[in-house]
């Protein structure tokens, strides 16, 4: 697998194998397989500056998948379960 970033202002809409796409928002990423980073669509894409491609396979490659707190990233917003103030107590 290998991590993509929109290094652009706008959302971008990639077209990946079998039909798949890929919607990265600015300055998101997502993941990729090795298959699908080396279609020639993709690799216009990377020459003209709109992605970058990090290959996860390599060891330092990463950009940090955890946080200070050595918990994984993730996108977007959190649930936060406090318990229901409802009901049986």
């Amino acid at each position: 697998m290998k991590t993509i970033v929109n290094k652009t202002r706008r959302p971008l809409k990639i077209e990946l194998s079998q039909g798949r796409v890929l919607r990265l928002g600015p300055a998101k990423e997502g993941q990729i397989t090795t298959h699908d980073a080396e279609r020639e669509s993709l690799k216009r894409i990377v020459e003209a500056g709109d992605v970058e491609i990090i290959d996860d396979g390599s060891p330092g490659a990463g950009r940090g998948s955890k946080g200070p707190a050595g918990m994984a990233k993730s996108q977007g917003h959190q649930r936060q379960f406090s318990g229901s103030k409802r009901g049986d107590r």
